[in-house]
């Protein structure tokens, strides 16, 4: 019954195949792509004509997660799949940046890629897996697709890269690189690192590289197994006369709008111009022709044409800097009374502005975690974009795609330099108050300040920066630091990179062009060093270490190490003395299977007292230690005294008195306090207990 072709490939010791034949007939292209027993599968549709009336390529990319895949049924009352996780949404946006350049110009048709999980073993991740799927699947389609890419992970273990390592692998790792490459170049990076060099980091690439190839390959081989015939399709580009006499009537006026220092000062600059330009092109050509969406796209391309000669032909930049110049920067802390870390951050035009607040383990973010991996996130950062940040008047509605992205950039970037025993879980928010280029880099920056404010113990500041580049034929690339917005919009690349002093933090790579050189990936790694040093000397200069106190309404934590074995004392029946704990003090009490407890409290009181409390219940017999101790128990042989709570020992007739006892009772009773010393702590726990020798120690009478 199963009709399909496959192609396998080994990658060091794993092996990925794809497959297509047997699901979604009907799509304009379909494969699944498997590692391990974690599967991906793509389907690939599209529309018979463009899309009328627009100026840009249509491409939707979507990535879902079935939890069948993991044998598991949905939370919630329905049990069923909601709206997209976080981290479904930024798998489908690390599938749809390397894919989306390699398009036709000037195809309008709509695409949709529709990804999901068809199955998961915990060991081997996804987000490789959806682009490869993708990948092969429009391989498979007769659709202007310049591929295929492949997609790999590479970690670093003992110095040593690992290829598609897996969870277990991950937890030990110094690197976490997502590489996508054309067979000649590379496309895509995205991941975070602990402090990796850029040689090590272009090295690591190169590693990634040599599998990408071989996955390549096979899907090359797949389509030729399918019966199809290599792709061929022609691009279209914009009417060359229309584009000569756009710029003969406005390239002027255009370029002078450009080169506004300004952002708003120069769209409104641009808009005259556009306005001006439409107006002429309409009477030159009627307006039949020479539509709205037809002329922005033929501004569109004057605009980056004139950019693109002004930094290749002039080494001019828009708003004047060197191509390695920072724009001016600004920085300041504890912005905010009441909250327990606040910072301000400028970069030019691009302001930023961070807000720290420290929580409980019952804050921490929980996550599905189907494909595997941590089930709990104690570091988060949420980035917000608001339209006032452009100037802008726009609906405000849910979190998009844009904002996820970015936030989870920067918290990559800056995880690794909070300590993983930090006993507080941290929120930091970005609040972007202005754009003009790389707000998720301004974002690293401030967020790194912000916890520094709140008293965060770094390990090492973090600061980021965007590298951008501009190509042309017959000229040498040139890149440019600390990219403005329009030059990424009119560039080639956007090459964001953070880190400390001494090495990579975090990075993501998107390209407009199809492929980038080596060279230019180390030089812009260089580059991105550099400018990262300026920016924490300004940070540093702002606030030089974190600050030796918390805020005062950030909450107080105490963590103790209890015997394991103690931990259901503490508990106690039903939860009993825990929640007398809580319910009395005020506190918040986490306890881990490790005896591992915290203690949070806003109160130094409270917070005392329930240490007392859980010291008390948790403590440890100490042999020679005098305790006030209940009788417990009478026996023909001595009593039973609870001596620590929960602890009890046994004190022998012999131990009563400093005479002869001939009955139990005639010394102690039923639930009075004596005094006693711990003689011994045998091997199963059991405790031998002393009346006679604590009233000696003590210089008192054992007699009634």
């Amino acid at each position: 019954m199963k009709n399909t072709t496959s192609v396998s490939v080994a990658l060091g010791d794993k092996t990925m195949t794809f497959e297509t034949g047997l699901l979604a007939r009907q799509a304009a292209g379909q494969a699944t792509c498997q590692l391990g027993e974690t599967m991906v599968f793509s389907a690939v549709t599209t529309t018979s004509k463009p899309r009328e009336g627009i100026d840009f390529f249509p491409l939707q990319v979507e990535y879902r997660e079935r939890f069948y895949a993991a044998g598991r049924f949905p939370g919630g009352y329905f049990k069923r799949e909601g709206r997209p996780t976080e981290k479904e949404i930024l798998t489908a946006r690390v599938t749809d940046r390397p894919i989306r350049p390699l398009f036709a110009e000037g195809f309008f048709n709509d695409v949709q890629i529709n990804n999901a999980l068809m199955t998961a073993d915990g060991e081997n991740e996804s987000d490789i897996l959806s682009i490869n799927a993708a990948s092969a699947a429009l391989m498979l389609s007769e659709l202007p697709f310049l591929g295929p890419l492949g997609a790999v992970r590479v970690g670093r273990l003992n110095g040593q890269f690992v290829l598609n390592p897996s969870h277990e692998q991950m937890k030990t790792s110094d690197l976490d690189l997502v590489y996508v490459g054309r067979r000649d170049l590379p496309m895509m990076i995205e991941g975070s690192a602990l402090e990796i060099n850029n040689a090590d980091m272009v090295a690591a690439m190169k590693f990634g590289h040599a599998a990408v190839v071989k996955i390549c390959d096979a899907q090359t081989e797949l389509r030729a197994k399918m019966g199809l015939a290599p792709k061929t399709f022609a691009e279209t580009l914009p009417d060359a006369g229309q584009v000569a006499k756009l710029r003969e009537i406005a390239g002027k006026d255009l370029e002078e709008a450009l080169f506004t220092v300004k952002k708003l000062e120069r769209q409104e600059k641009m808009r005259n111009v556009f306005d001006a330009a439409f107006a002429k092109m309409k009477e030159a050509y009627g307006e039949e022709l020479m539509t709205e969406n037809k002329f922005k796209m033929l501004f569109d391309v004057v605009e980056i044409e004139i950019v693109r000669k002004g930094v290749l032909e002039k080494g001019k930049r828009m708003d004047g800097r060197a191509m390695d110049q920072l724009r001016p920067l600004q920085a300041d802390v504890a912005l905010l009374p009441r909250v327990h870390g606040s910072a301000l951050f400028s970069r030019g035009e691009t302001q930023a502005m961070a807000v720290v607040t420290l929580g409980t383990g019952q804050d921490e973010q929980e996550m599905d975690g189907l494909t595997g991996g941590e089930t709990t996130k104690r570091f988060t950062l949420h980035y917000n974009f608001p339209p006032y940040s452009t100037g802008e008047v726009k609906r405000l509605g849910g979190l998009n795609r844009r904002e996820i992205g970015h936030g989870a950039l920067a918290e990559r970037s800056i995880e690794p330099m909070v300590p993983k025993d930090y006993p507080y879980a941290v929120r930091v928010v970005s609040e972007i108050m202005g754009s003009n280029g790389s707000s998720s880099m301004a974002s690293v920056c401030v967020g790194t300040l912000a916890l520094m404010d709140a008293g965060v113990p770094m390990k090492k500041p973090v600061a980021g920066i965007s590298i951008g580049l501009v190509t042309g034929e017959g000229h040498k690339p040139v890149l440019l630091t600390d990219i403005l917005g329009a030059e990424d919009h009119c560039g080639d690349m956007d090459f964001k990179v953070a880190g400390t002093r001494d090495g990579i933090t975090g990075f993501q790579v998107d390209l407009k062009i199809r492929g980038l050189d080596w060279d230019l990936v180390a030089g812009a790694f260089d580059r991105a060093h550099a400018a990262r040093q300026k920016i924490l000397d300004t940070m540093l200069a702002t606030l030089p270490a974190p600050r030796p106190e918390l805020s005062p309404y950030a909450p107080r934590i105490v963590v103790v190490n209890i015997n394991p074995e103690k931990i259901g004392a503490l508990i106690g029946p039903g939860g009993k003395n825990i929640r007398r704990i809580t319910e009395t003090t005020g506190t918040q009490i986490d306890i881990e299977d490790d005896g591992k407890v915290s203690i949070f409290s806003n109160n130094k009181e409270n917070l005392d007292a329930a240490l007392r409390e859980v010291s008390a219940l948790t403590a440890e017999a100490e042999v020679g230690k005098i305790y006030r101790a209940t009788v417990t128990g009478i026996k023909d042989f001595g009593c039973f005294a609870e001596f620590l709570p929960g602890q009890e020992g046994l004190v022998h007739i012999s131990e009563l008195a400093d005479f002869r006892v001939n009955r139990t009772e005639d010394v102690v009773k039923m639930g009075e306090e004596i005094w006693v010393k711990v003689l011994s702590v045998e091997d199963n726990g059991k405790v031998r207990l002393s009346r006679k020798a604590a009233m000696a120690e003590k210089g008192e009478s054992s007699r009634k």
